[in-house]
């Protein structure tokens, strides 16, 4: 079994095996402040969260959860 750091890795070196049909769920712990649950918006050909003014300059996670 390999662990989620080695399949980045394997993907990242193009290694197509690393990859399978449904990735496994990992849990999170994560300690912090405030929590916004969003819906990514297509920008252009990425996508884009707009989070609020007074988050500026704050460090935040995002964690993609389906």
């Amino acid at each position: 079994m390999t662990t989620p750091e080695q399949q980045t890795r394997q993907k990242k070196n193009g290694d197509e095996s690393a990859t399978s049909p449904t990735p496994a769920k990992t849990e999170f712990r994560i300690f912090g402040e405030e929590m916004i649950e969003k819906r990514v918006k297509t920008s252009g050909k990425t996508g884009r969260i707009y989070l609020p003014g007074d988050w500026v300059g704050k460090q935040v996670k995002i964690v993609r959860i389906d």
